[in-house]
């Protein structure tokens, strides 16, 4: 699967490859869909109509630039730095998650985000 979608929040608009996987599909398939975002430290995180099992490669530390989906939450989740739940310089997700997606963009321009913005996930 090579598709992309395009994930605005705010004026910020972040461009995604998704990954094939099952949480991938089931995402797809939800699209298109609009939500308020919320955030956490320097994570943006915002619900989604999808639901999905923890796949067995879920991880809690991402790298900037993997977009998760956090199954006990119904959240998709973009951590860009620090969230209260690191340790280091990390970027550690309050559980663990499904990685669906890499970004194409540099998920730092999430940085002037807050909760409220408006957020809209398509398929481009």
């Amino acid at each position: 699967m090579s598709d992309k979608v395009l994930i605005s929040i705010g004026k910020v608009k972040i461009e995604a490859r998704l990954l094939d996987t099952p949480t991938a599909r089931n995402i797809k398939d939800a699209l298109p869909f609009g939500c308020k975002a919320s955030t956490w430290g320097e994570e943006v995180f915002f619900e989604t109509p999808v639901m999905a099992e923890l796949e067995n490669d879920a991880k809690d530390v991402v790298k900037a630039g993997e977009i998760a989906f956090w199954t006990e939450g119904g959240c998709i989740a973009i951590g860009f730095g620090k969230t209260p739940a690191s340790k280091t310089d990390e970027i550690r997700l309050a559980t663990k998650a499904n990685i669906w997606a890499h970004a194409v963009t540099d998920v730092t321009l999430l940085k002037p985000c807050k909760p409220g913005d408006f957020v809209f996930i398509e398929m481009i």
